[in-house]
């Protein structure tokens, strides 16, 4: 049995968002799929993800010269603490899944935000004198990206959204990254349906093997 981290991060509901939709429809197969897996669900504008701010700064580098964590204050304990908790999470789990619109050629924020409480040094990766090593490698973890964007920008140089998510998981060492991407919508709406349609083709087959 397989631990399934499902990460969205949209405001609309899933009947109006174009990701969130596509998202359904890879979920839904999945489970099909794989009925016994354990599924996670974090949302990110909902879940309050902790962001890296001064006391976070400051107890991380408190704990890096050696202090014990009891020592720190208690905003910097409750707010370091709350960024481990959702690295172990990301740790723990098995396969990845992030639902996410394009926002500005990026996407939201919020992604960015949880990103940094995952990416850990210490727990996700590693500064070595050869560089920066990923301690998720070799473990036989996968990720996909699931995205919608009005125009066509997947694979352009503009896109900071599926090059950056790819590379950040590598970078912890989970290279097995595959993307969904819903594109075209508001560039040719009277083919929406269209493109919605082959996305979603493409979830369930992505369900199958995920």
């Amino acid at each position: 049995m397989a631990k399934l981290l499902y990460v969205t991060c949209n405001l609309k509901p899933t009947e109006l968002s174009r990701s969130l939709s596509v998202g359904k429809e890879f979920l839904d197969e999945y489970l099909r799929q794989n009925p016994d897996d354990e599924v996670h669900f974090l949302d990110l504008y909902r879940d309050n993800i902790q962001r890296i701010d001064a006391d976070v700064l400051a107890g991380w580098g408190k704990l890096m010269k050696g202090e014990d964590f009891a020592s720190l204050a208690i905003d910097e304990q409750r707010k370091v603490g709350r960024i481990w908790k959702h690295a172990d999470q990301f740790i723990a789990a098995d396969k990845y899944v992030f639902v996410t619109p394009m926002f500005n050629l990026g996407f939201p924020a919020e992604l960015k935000m949880y990103i940094d409480a995952v990416c850990v040094v210490g727990k996700t990766f590693l500064y070595t004198p050869t560089g920066p090593v990923g301690l998720l490698k070799d473990q036989g973890k996968k990720c996909l990206h699931i995205h919608s964007n009005g125009g066509f920008h997947f694979g352009k140089e503009e896109d900071h959204s599926v090059p950056y998510l790819k590379s950040i998981m590598g970078f912890m060492g989970i290279e097995d990254f595959e993307a969904v991407v819903v594109e075209g919508v508001d560039a040719i709406p009277d083919r929406a349906e269209e493109f919605r349609g082959a996305a979603v083709e493409k979830a369930r087959n992505a369900a199958v093997q995920f």
